[in-house]
Parts: structure tokens; sequence; C-alpha cells
């Protein structure tokens, strides 16, 4: 199976990508993340987008929230992390397709970061809602899927966004990219 990487991409400054990534973490009782190698994980497209110089929005889940704003399951910590792991701010948006990210996506320069609210504090996301992933696709130019935890989901940070770009402006990030090329292996070529 022949999948589009980010490096198949017409990416050049100024690109604006939606980037899906898993940041389901773990968190303790007091909200610090205790295992970030889903964070890391994805530092890889990450880094590849700004070195393209591209405007770059990340989404992603926290928890199960069930379709409402709960602190508990808020980005924030991931947005701390981030910032620390690339060495430059993250921008963080108080919501997901509010006037916030809205404001905050449309003044993104070349190599900053938004990551938008928790996707799953909007109660369309799990239900696949095709006019809120027609508002998430408006973030971006292009669609890069790096979500492998969450790719056999039909949300619409997942499924639903895609019906909005061809196959010249999507792609699947180098984390699923290797995960299917891994899993291909073992399903076509057992040893």
């Amino acid at each position: 199976m022949k999948l589009n990487s980010p490096k198949d991409l017409a990416l050049k400054a100024g690109s604006r990508v939606f980037l899906r990534c898993d940041f389901n973490v773990p968190l303790d009782e007091f909200g610090n993340i205790t295992d970030d190698r889903r964070i890391r994980m994805a530092l890889p497209a990450i880094k590849y987008l700004l070195d393209n110089e591209c405007k770059v929005v990340l989404a992603s889940h926290l928890g199960r929230p069930k379709g409402e704003f709960n602190e508990k399951y808020s980005l924030k910590p991931v947005a701390k992390r981030l910032s620390h792991l690339l060495k430059q701010d993250v921008i963080m948006a108080k919501d997901v397709v509010g006037e916030d990210a809205k404001n905050k996506a449309a003044n993104l320069k070349n190599c900053e970061i938004l990551l938008l609210e928790n996707v799953r504090f909007d109660a369309r996301e799990t239900k696949n809602d095709e006019g809120f992933a027609k508002e998430l696709s408006e973030y971006g130019e292009f669609y890069i899927n790096d979500a492998f935890g969450v790719s056999h989901r039909a949300h619409s940070s997942v499924e639903g966004i895609t019906h909005f770009f061809d196959n010249d402006h999507k792609a699947a990030g180098f984390l699923l990219d290797r995960e299917i090329n891994f899993f291909g292996k073992l399903i076509n070529n057992p040893v």
C-alpha cells in the first residue's frame, strides 16, 4: 500500500498544514505528563514542516471528555512539553473551531505552531460530523495524519477531514507510515 509521505507534498514557505497527532499522554493527579513518548514520536513530522517554513496547526485528543470542555483533559500540558522539546513557543488555542483558534490560525507566521484545544471537547468529533470536518480542513492547505493510535477511528479529524483534500494535498506522517510498513511486513511476509 503506497501512501503519500510529507516529502511527497508540494510544501513551500508559508504552506498551512493541519497535522493530526496522537498526544493522548498519561497524566498524574496534578496534570503532569508521566510519559511523553507520544509527543516525542510526533517531532520528526513537526520538525520537517518547520524545516520547510510551514505554518503548522496541530490537533489531538486527550482522554474521553465526552464532547464538552473539561480542564482535566486540556492539552495545555502538551503545549508546554512540546515547547520544551522543540525549544520554541507553541501557541495554544482556547478552543477547537471557535473565535480564538480561528484568529490564532489566521495570524500564524511561517515556522509557528498552533495547538488546538482537545478536538474531543467538540461532540461532533467522535460522530465524524461532516460540518466539523470541513471547519477543521480550513486550517490547512495540506492534511497529514500522524496519529497511528486513532487511525482506526472514523472521527472528523481522522477520516472525515480527508474528504476535503485531494491526493496531492494529504499524506501519512512519518510515524503512521512507519507503523503501516511494519504491519504490512508482518501480514504479507511473516517470519
